[in-house]
């Protein structure tokens, strides 16, 4: 885990959609609480998208929804970020496997589900990129259901 500021790494399986866009919403989230010095990144456990932009439809519907989006290139996790990072925060169970398989004794794995007081234990984030534009605001909504609880966590690795 880090020593210095702190860091949170949003995961999915491609990093083109879901992880990128929970990695834009928090950074707004956390300039709209007045945090400095915690890094947001996102990363996929496959490498089939790496090198690729976010999905445009998810650039969209942030825009849409009036977050800043910065660039992005899509890329596979290595088991080096997974250790230096203080949260490590899966979209799917499926990633959280994969996770651990890339770091075995990693204890700061999470589901983004696990920072919404609302959702049942172990619910997803779905998979937007098989459907249209109205999965993408489905996918949005659910991230941004978990951003209030995660922002108190953000705090309090701030100290």
């Amino acid at each position: 885990m880090s020593t210095t500021q702190p860091q949170i790494m949003f995961v999915c399986w491609g990093n083109i959609c879901r992880s990128p866009m929970a990695e834009m919403i928090a950074r707004a989230k956390a300039a709209e609480e007045g945090f400095h010095g915690v890094t947001f990144t996102s990363s996929g456990v496959s490498a089939e998208e790496a090198g690729n932009p976010m999905d445009p439809r998810a650039v969209a519907v942030l825009k849409q929804a009036g977050y800043p989006v910065g660039p992005h290139t899509a890329h596979r996790a290595t088991a080096e970020e997974i250790e230096d990072a203080d949260l490590v925060i899966a979209m799917e169970s499926l990633h959280l496997t994969k996770l651990r398989q890339l770091a075995p004794h990693a204890d700061h794995l999470y589901l983004l589900s696990d920072f919404n007081p609302d959702a049942v234990p172990g619910s997803e984030i779905e998979d937007p990129w098989y459907g249209d534009d109205s999965d993408f605001v489905v996918t949005l909504h659910q991230i941004e259901a978990s951003m209030k609880e995660l922002m108190k966590r953000v705090r309090e690795l701030l100290g």
